[in-house]
């Protein structure tokens, strides 16, 4: 062990986090050490000398915010949680990624206390970071006074190469520069490796020259082997830096103390071994044949650091408690907004009402935008803005004010042309507590972000994605901006609900739905083109997912339709009618939520033998559950106007009321006709997961 220019039990405190992180990849036979052995300085400093945070309240809201973004290492976290008093025992650190352990193999915010955000997909917990600072940033700008610092907390992140190329942090490492999001504060594990071996093999640029071009201050550290004095100095520069973030490229060793895999990808993704973990434990002067070892001295220290942090947590509850007594409205409404579950009476009673006869036909992106000047005023929780089109997605609520570097106090986002950056900074910001985030772009740049989306699936983060220009109906732009795929994609994903409005009614109901459902995300999808009203809609019944819009005695054939399809469907069912097919028309503004509503419910809906036929200017795939044929797009689309391309590729009311005809005459011939509620479904019979 080379000469330490610092005390004993640092060192010692060092050496036993990278011992117990290599311990439960060896365990589980499966795992990254090489990168927590590396990073252990900087988690030990972390952890014992910089963050504000509790075990015994891993949710309090002053607590600084840490992200590692490198999710792999993992046992990093986790050796840290073990040892700063979190739920976190031995035993859960041996069960190291086996099923139903709360150390799995990448952090997961909804299994583990202490874990801010699922980082798997690298870049992504950096960029969650981003929206965190803006969180805090906001929060203070908004309920802080000159006495009472209620919310005053750094933004903690490690990462690793792997993170720096993924195009999702240059992005939000761009717009965090832009806003001088002073608070955070980022540890570049410059390790130089890769899964693939050295990173001269593919990532050679200047790391540290692009990110002062992005405008962050930044700071080189050469060593953390043998002294920690340099890297607390370079914290201690970047917290006393306001006004940009900081990022300090610091050069580790992968796989640190290893005899034979130390600065090698060798050390990345797999056990050292047995014999090599027994060698890296001589060497780093702790028991070789024992797991999990703490020393009784290192133990005694964190829990010294813990009780002090405990101390920190208190003070910080007396000043709210103060802050409370002298604003008492506002500390209300910070309670009210980490309740997280709780809206101002009223809140939807505002939603505007749409009089057929009366108001003009709209396309449903303005009546979004209706919906967000009547809810954004009452909601302070609510923050977001678009990828740059504001003009087209509408989502500058009347009275908005920009959140800049000048105006924290704003809660427009400009995020720029960051789509997949938008929805990971979204995540952050929810993740953050005390806010609802909604962002926007047009629908098929969704795939851009389908990453961050799955992510606010994942981690239950009731994020709002506003879509617009939402089919081929968008028009002259072609296929490139034309969506076709893009709403199945969304659909498929587990916890979300797809919304693609019809009127008003319905619009007004996807939002309510997107605020009361705060576990699952919600995607709300805008047509360019104006809808005529649903004669027969109301709020109540789409907040049911779908209902019978035209109603008729023993119909012979269904039509169900979503969006900017409503209004020729119904325009071709009142003609089928007339020659004597009767036809209800359904207008499913969202099959998830449909979905969770009584069978009878969904069967008086939709009998399922009946001849149903849907009409959606998008795929097919996914209306097989619900229809026996379909009106859909086969392949892309082009570049016209937009009714003239519903009309050439079928989704006029001509085309649907022929397709309506074929398909009774179809059954006619060839029935019966199958009963598509009685296809057998299978459950898993899975036990509880904390997931679910």
């Amino acid at each position: 062990m080379p000469d330490y220019k610092g005390s004993e039990l640092e060192l010692k405190c060092i050496n036993t986090i990278r011992a117990v992180s290599a311990d439960q990849p060896e365990s589980a036979q499966s795992g990254h050490p090489g990168a927590p052995m590396g990073c252990a300085p900087m988690a030990y400093l972390l952890w014992t000398e910089l963050m504000k945070y509790s075990g015994k309240d891993p949710k309090w809201m002053g607590r600084d915010r840490f992200v590692l973004s490198n999710g792999h290492a993992c046992a990093l976290q986790y050796t840290m949680l073990h040892l700063t008093g979190y739920n976190m025992t031995k035993e859960d650190l041996s069960q190291f990624r086996r099923l139903g352990s709360k150390t799995p193999g990448h952090p997961e915010c909804f299994l583990t206390e202490g874990i801010e955000v699922c980082t798997g997909p690298l870049g992504t917990g950096i960029s969650n970071a981003v929206g965190m600072a803006i969180a805090e940033a906001h929060l203070a700008a908004t309920y802080n006074t000159d006495d009472y610092k209620i919310f005053d907390n750094n933004t903690f992140v490690i990462c690793g190469d792997g993170c720096l190329q993924e195009g999702i942090s240059s992005e939000a490492c761009s717009l965090a520069g832009h806003l001088g999001l002073g608070k955070l504060i980022v540890m570049y594990d410059d390790n130089d490796i890769t899964i693939d071996g050295s990173t001269e093999l593919s990532f050679t640029e200047d790391v540290q020259k692009r990110y002062e071009a992005y405008g962050w201050h930044v700071q080189e550290i050469k060593d953390v082997v043998t002294q920690l004095d340099d890297l607390r100095a370079a914290l201690k520069s970047a917290r006393e830096t306001t006004d940009k973030p900081s990022i300090i490229a610091i050069k580790t060793k992968i796989g640190y103390g290893s005899p034979s895999k130390e600065g090698t990808h060798g050390a990345h993704g797999a056990p050292l071994g047995k014999e090599d973990l027994a060698g890296t434990k001589k060497f780093y002067g702790l028991p070789e044949d024992e797991m999990f070892h703490v020393p009784g001295d290192v133990q005694k220290y964190f829990d010294e650091v813990t009780s002090k942090n405990n101390a920190v947590m208190a003070d910080w509850h007396v000043m709210f408690a103060k802050y409370k007594a002298a604003y008492p409205e506002k500390a209300m409404e910070i309670e009210r907004r980490f309740a997280g579950n709780l809206l101002p009476q009223g809140t939807f009673d505002k939603f505007p009402k749409f009089e057929i006869g009366k108001d003009k036909d709209l396309a449903t992106r303005q009546m979004s935008q209706k919906c967000l000047d009547a809810i954004c005023p009452s909601l302070p929780e609510l923050i977001g803005g678009s990828a740059d089109l504001t003009p087209s997605n509408l989502t500058h609520y009347e009275g908005a004010i920009d959140f800049q570097k000048n105006t924290p106090e704003g809660r427009y986002m400009r995020f720029g042309v960051r789509e997949h950056a938008m929805g990971a900074i979204s995540n952050g910001i929810f993740a953050y507590g005390g806010s609802r985030p909604y962002c926007a772009t047009f629908l098929t740049f969704a795939g851009y972000m389908a990453g961050a989306i799955r992510l606010s699936a994942l981690s239950k983060f009731g994020i709002l994605y506003i879509f617009t220009h939402d089919s081929i109906g968008l028009g002259e732009d072609g296929p490139t901006h034309q969506p076709i795929e893009t709403l199945e994609m969304l659909r498929s994903m587990p916890n979300i609900n797809v919304f693609r409005p019809g009127d008003s009614n319905e619009m007004s109901a996807a939002y309510q739905i997107a605020l009361v459902k705060r576990e699952t995300p919600t995607a709300i999808c805008c047509s360019r083109s104006k809808v005529p009203a649903i004669a027969g809609s109301s709020h109540e019944m789409a907040m049911k997912g779908a209902y019978a819009c035209v109603q008729v005695e023993s119909p012979a054939l269904i039509l169900i339709a979503t969006g900017s399809e409503v209004g020729p469907t119904i325009e071709a069912a009142q003609k089928l009618t007339s020659s004597g097919i009767a036809t209800r028309v359904v207008s499913m503004p969202c099959q998830e939520i449909f979905l969770e509503q009584s069978v009878e419910y969904q069967k008086s809906v939709l009998p399922g033998d009946i001849p149903t036929l849907s009409i959606e200017a998008s795929c097919a795939s996914g209306w097989h559950r619900f229809s026996h044929a379909q009106i859909s797009m086969i392949g892309y689309g082009c570049s016209a106007p937009g009714a003239d391309l519903f009309e050439y590729f079928g989704f006029g009311a001509g085309n649907i009321e022929t397709k309506g005809k074929e398909l009774v005459a179809f059954y006619k011939a060839n029935g019966p006709v199958p009963n598509l509620n009685n296809r057998p479904v299978f459950s898993n019979n899975l036990p509880p997961h904390k997931w679910d």
